[in-house]
């Protein structure tokens, strides 16, 4: 099994991702929204009235503009992995080029709750 986890720059693509992901076979997908500190230096690099760090609180409430979307799953093997990152570029573009986001693998070693009865 293989953690797949993407941080996706352009929320505006963010349901063309996860039809790509449901359609290479991807199960369930948990959204959590996110920034990074690039994005946080960017935005408050002229402004005086700013803590110097932040409140995670105040950056989801006041400043959604911040926003990425980090995407992830757990797929059963390497051929997964690949449809998933292939499915991903076709929406985002080469995920080497600028501002298409970051996806990264891990091997799982141990998964619980997964396959759950449905009943």
């Amino acid at each position: 099994m293989f953690f797949v986890l993407y941080v996706l720059h352009d929320d505006e693509k963010l349901k063309a991702v996860l039809d790509a992901w449901q359609l290479s076979g991807v199960s369930g997908v948990t959204i959590l929204p996110s920034t990074g500190i690039g994005r946080i230096r960017d935005h408050f690099a002229l402004r005086e009235d700013v803590p110097l760090i932040p409140s995670l609180k105040s950056l989801l409430e006041e400043h959604e503009d911040l926003l990425n979307r980090t995407l992830f799953t757990v797929v059963d093997d390497e051929a997964m992995v690949d449809r998933v990152v292939a499915a991903t570029e076709k929406v985002v573009g080469r995920l080497d080029s600028p501002n298409t986001g970051i996806l990264v693998v891990l091997p799982v070693i141990r998964a619980y709750g997964l396959h759950r009865d449905k009943n």
